[in-house]
């Protein structure tokens, strides 16, 4: 890609050399221990799935039971296995025990680790062959049938029922949808279990559960022959159960993930330790199925000024790119977020948006970036609404973002409408089909605006990223310096299930799915 920023090279190389060591250190904490999500995500990879008589998830059960017996730092791939052993049970069959009260996993007779790790590997390997046939079946619909140019045009259902969802969703893909994102009920990030089964009863979005996934993605599929366009499906593995649920939607068949540790502590007061352990499982799940994960920088400047602290979102994507990089996710799967989020009476505000938009391309040419729409600074007036999100999709275009979420011109009104979703899809084809070639026919002033815009954030985002670096990830956090936000290290929701492993702990998964084919 040709430069039309004239960005320092050598600055851009400082910063992500400086995130790489910002990561790698956070990584030995990562490396010590794990999380109950970790471990619940380890039952279901294994097999273990349903609910007992009072309707709490077995792997729930399954941890909590472990948890009473003092053994989470052994892991359950641990107890399991050895409790094949003993009983001769597959995993499901060992959790319905434990269910009816019938078996303690503690507290029966150790099998040799040799024992334990044979009866659990031969499981693992069938459930990673199941997430790669998954991945090749994709690749195969896609080849099929093809799919939307980039800027994908992603948007939103959030009724609440997965069946009403799912006849939206197929109506946003006959108008030109690529991307349907599946809305969570409000607060599910704080459940510190998945439900259970199809749902028809939530607020401000649907519950995420396996079931729901599934009946999404078959709808997708079924639209997506209909109209010779493979539709990917999108929802999100953030919040409490972050690896839980990325490992329900490699299962399913999910395409896109928000996946951002960030995110949930600085949005959801989740606890730092406890979510950052889990996002690397989560990443490893996420990067062997193939699925793209979308990270929360946007956000930053719904409560930040996005021309003040332009920076912390660029010193957070270097930030995030090395995390993935650490958990076995290819440049090309990396959603990395911003967003058009400057005031719109900032004079010549397009201009820094545009340069903000070129920079992030330019620094992260293989990714799909994530570009989030006006929504901070949407007033209710839909004429002006329909134009800024006119303004915004051509940005998009100019500088080939991979993933556009689409602006609702009834933004800060209410949840879209079907009506609302056209006009948006209609606006976005409009702007790409006029301008699809624009970014790449023309050429930046040298020294003007834009570049020394550009040249700003780097430097700003270079000397952040730095000082990280000196002070560590979770001082910096603690400091508030990502989106003005502070939270304390012990603090927040969660910590209580973060535990340091035994030397017996293991977890199968890691290896087979970081060493395997991709």
């Amino acid at each position: 890609m040709q430069s039309k920023l004239n960005l320092d090279e050598s600055l851009i190389k400082k910063a992500r050399n400086a995130a790489k060591v910002i990561a790698e250190d956070t990584q030995q904490f990562i490396d010590q221990h794990t999380t109950v999500t970790v471990e619940r995500t380890i039952a279901r990879l294994l097999g273990i799935d349903g609910v007992d008589e009072i309707e709490k998830p077995l792997p729930n059960v399954v941890v909590d039971n472990i948890i009473e017996g003092g053994g989470l730092s052994s892991g359950t791939a641990y107890w399991i296995g050895n409790a094949m052993v003993h009983t001769g049970k597959d995993p499901q069959g060992v959790a319905e025990m434990v269910a009816r009260g019938e078996l303690d996993l503690t507290k029966i007779p150790i099998a040799s680790d040799e024992k334990i790790r044979l009866a659990i590997q031969p499981l693992a390997e069938e459930m990673v062959e199941r997430i790669r046939q998954n991945r090749k079946q994709r690749e195969a619909y896609i080849e099929k049938l093809g799919e939307g140019r980039k800027p994908y045009l992603y948007v939103i259902v959030a009724t609440g029922n997965i069946y009403e969802d799912v006849l939206q969703a197929q109506a946003a893909a006959r108008q030109g949808a690529d991307v349907i994102a599946v809305i969570r009920t409000t607060a599910q990030s704080l459940l510190d279990y998945v439900p259970f089964g199809p749902t028809t009863e939530g607020f401000g979005g649907t519950y995420a559960t396996q079931e729901n996934f599934r009946i999404m993605r078959k709808a997708l599929d079924e639209v997506g022959e209909e109209i010779g366009r493979y539709i990917r499906l999108c929802n999100y593995c953030s919040g409490l159960c972050m690896p839980e649920i990325a490992a329900m939607g490699a299962i399913e068949r999910l395409d896109v993930m928000l996946n951002d540790a960030l995110y949930g502590i600085l949005f959801r007061d989740i606890n730092m330790q406890r979510t950052l352990v889990d996002q690397y499982f989560s990443r490893i799940i996420n990067g062997f199925a193939g699925i793209i994960i979308n990270t929360g920088e946007d956000n930053y400047l719904t409560t930040a000024d996005a021309v003040e602290e332009a920076h912390t979102v660029l010193a957070s994507q270097f930030i995030n790119e090395q995390f993935a990089l650490k958990a076995g996710i290819p440049e090309e799967q990396m959603g990395l977020g911003h967003a058009f989020e400057m005031s719109p009476d900032i004079e010549n505000g397009f201009l820094l948006e545009l340069a903000q938009a070129q920079m992030a391309r330019e620094i992260f040419p293989k990714a799909p970036l994530k570009y989030m729409p006006p929504t901070k600074f949407k007033t209710g007036n839909i004429f002006k609404g329909h134009i800024q999100d006119a303004m915004f999709n051509m940005i998009s275009v100019m500088t080939n973002q991979g993933i556009q979420l689409l602006g609702m011109l009834t933004e800060a009104i209410h949840t879209p409408l079907l009506q609302d979703r056209a006009l948006s899809i209609e606006n976005a084809k409009y702007v790409f089909n006029n301008a699809r070639a624009l970014g790449e026919d023309i050429e930046f002033k040298k020294d003007g605006i834009m570049q020394r815009r550009a040249r700003e954030v780097v430097a700003k985002a270079a000397e952040m990223l730095e000082e990280i670096q000196r002070e560590g990830l979770f001082t910096t956090i603690e400091q508030g310096k990502f989106a003005g936000v502070k939270r304390a290290m012990d603090g927040g929701k969660g910590l209580q299930g973060v535990t340091k492993k035994h030397e017996k702990y293991f977890n199968p998964f890691v290896a087979l799915m970081l060493g395997g084919e991709r």
